[in-house]
């Protein structure tokens, strides 16, 4: 077994650490849950929990931050958007500071914990709020890259992390920059365009699919939602002619909005989206939950055939 993602993110925080004095960790009493009591055993004067007053948490690393710190602030991602959203809106990015703000157990991957901590609906809200970078790694190679860079970037973040469970689909010696996509498979005919731990590995297996079926569909990892890869998506439109998002999050305001947003302004072309269709969440496993949302590979597959139907008509 591999390290959940939540490992890489501590570890990746100590090295950071390590060698720059101002990274500190901020929680809201889930130091447990999210991994970070490594961090705090080796920091513990760069380590704070607010207890459960997430609106503080997003204050306190705001604060931490106006005095040249680099706060990385986590808790379930229903908290992190919808109980400290005006916090993180007025104190963190209204005041142009620099809180690295990490959403965990993102759309059906809070399973048990279910519709009450179930955020389908993050992304959307954090995509209306200015110049903030939104990100979503897919894997632990993908978590470490990406925490390093947001460690390095200047600005508040959110980062939309998966908490427990491992997988690896990039090379360890794969580079990213945030803004710009990664093409993981080539294609023709369709392009589908995911972000994150459920989706992107669906859309792989769906590209596989259609393959068998003489269908060619590339795959974009867009682990950057906003600012999304505008020239990579326009690029894959014009090749292609139709798009597939896919997201472990609600259809409405999310990455699917964003590329459809995008196209309606610049190259018009047949599109589906794959994710929650205006639901709330609900208690289940990480399996019974993406068939209930249709957020398999094969629900993909269904997808592109119908745009694929629209574009040859």
């Amino acid at each position: 077994m591999g390290k959940d993602m939540r490992q890489v993110y501590t570890e990746t925080l100590i090295d950071l650490a390590s060698v720059n004095k101002d990274i500190c960790v901020l929680e809201a009493d889930l130091m447990g849950a999210t991994g970070t009591k490594p961090f705090k055993e080796a920091y513990p004067e760069r380590a704070f929990n607010v207890g459960v007053a997430e609106a503080n948490l997003v204050g306190v690393a705001s604060g931490l931050s106006s005095e040249g710190k680099i706060p990385f602030a986590a808790t379930f991602g229903t908290f992190a958007s919808r109980r400290a959203f005006d916090q993180f809106f007025l104190s963190a990015n209204y005041a142009q500071l620099n809180v690295k703000l990490v959403g965990t157990d993102p759309g059906v991957t809070a399973q048990f914990n279910g519709g009450t901590h179930m955020p389908f609906e993050d992304v959307g809200m954090m995509r209306l709020i200015p110049n903030l970078t939104i990100v979503e790694p897919c894997d632990t190679v993908s978590c470490e890259q990406i925490i390093r860079l947001a460690a390095d970037h200047k600005g508040s973040m959110y980062i939309r992390m998966h908490r427990k469970g491992s997988q690896t689909l990039y090379p360890e010696d794969q580079k990213f920059e945030l803004g710009k996509g990664i093409v993981l498979k080539d294609g023709r005919d369709v392009t589908l365009i995911a972000a994150g731990f459920v989706m992107v590995p669906q859309a792989l297996k769906a590209a596989e699919m259609l393959e068998k079926e003489g269908i060619s569909a590339a795959v974009i990892d867009m682990h950057t939602i906003k600012p999304l890869d505008e020239d990579l998506v326009l690029s894959y439109a014009k090749k292609t002619g139709c798009i597939v998002t896919c997201e472990n999050h609600q259809v409405i305001g999310g990455l699917g909005g964003a590329v459809a947003e995008l196209l309606s302004r610049e190259y018009p072309a047949y599109m589906r989206m794959i994710g929650a269709q205006d639901q709330f969440g609900q208690v289940g496993t990480l399996d019974f939950l993406m068939e209930e949302y249709k957020l398999t590979a094969k629900d993909i597959v269904s997808a592109a055939k119908e745009v694929l139907q629209k574009k040859n008509k």
